[in-house]
């Protein structure tokens, strides 16, 4: 990176510069670059096939990319292992498509899973305590604590993770299809947790998700992914005023219509 092209790393925890991801002669991501502002929500779009969940996956490090460069928190990403501890995977959160959560261990002890890999030393009493606010910040009942994820709902499920990804006070909270799979009730409930945990604990959202209603309801920016980049990134006004077609085919169609609508009720 030159001097002239240096971006603040501490009002950008997240910088992709370059980024390209192939598999075989597949080219999912060439020359792709994004800058996350700090303490916003940005939604993340894109047809089938464009690399959403492989950029996620390449800036927290579990896809190495083919070339480019990635910055969280000013740190490089970019060819680190990922068990390796690069000082900065404490400070992130992911909630992964569906929740993700090991079946063989109750939603307490999912939660607990990050803190035992970072914090080892904390004794038994104040970590159960630690998963119990959690699970409660995350919108579930306290009695989930000691559920399988057997038994819970798929909203559950979702709020489970959240509750995990959360473990350890992260800056920078990832979601992928968060809504997804819910109904319109639960879909704007956890949008409407997601806007309150990002102003109550200062985080900053990297939002995955197809869900017009979402994007609306509270996402400062959208980062538009086609074409093998990120071809566009702004608000949905902005967005509205480029003439790429699959931008207007998305936020033009009937869907986008019905969600902006529902949002200037």
């Amino acid at each position: 990176m030159s001097e002239e092209s240096v971006i603040d790393t501490s009002d950008h925890p997240i910088i992709v510069e370059g980024l390209v991801n192939q598999f075989g002669t597949q080219v999912v991501h060439e020359d792709l670059s994004l800058t996350v502002n700090r303490g916003e929500i940005i939604g993340v779009v894109g047809g089938s096939g464009t690399g959403k969940s492989v950029l996620m996956r390449s800036i927290i490090g579990l896809q190495r990319p083919t070339a480019g460069q990635i910055e969280v928190f000013g740190q490089s990403i970019t060819g680190a292992d990922p068990d390796e501890d690069i000082g900065v995977r404490c400070r992130w959160g992911v909630l992964f498509q569906g929740g993700a959560l090991f079946s063989t261990l109750t939603v307490g002890e999912n939660v607990l899973v990050p803190l035992r890999k970072f914090f080892p030393d904390i004794e038994n009493d104040l970590l159960n305590e630690i998963a119990r606010y959690k699970v409660l910040l995350s919108g579930l009942p306290e009695e989930a604590l000691n559920k399988y994820p057997s038994e819970l709902s798929g909203g559950m499920k979702k709020r489970a993770g959240l509750a995990r990804a959360l473990a350890l006070d992260p800056e920078l909270l990832f979601l992928d299809e968060p809504t997804a799979g819910l109904d319109p009730i639960g879909a704007a409930a956890f949008d409407n947790l997601t806007k309150e945990l990002q102003h109550t604990l200062g985080l900053t959202v990297f939002l995955i998700t197809h869900d017009l209603d979402t994007l609306y309801a509270i996402c400062d920016r959208v980062a538009v992914l086609a074409d093998k980049q990120v071809i566009a990134v702004g608000t949905i006004p902005e967005l509205l005023a480029l003439d790429h077609p699959w931008i207007q085919e998305y936020f033009n169609g009937p869907r986008g219509r019905a969600a902006l609508a529902t949002k200037e009720k």
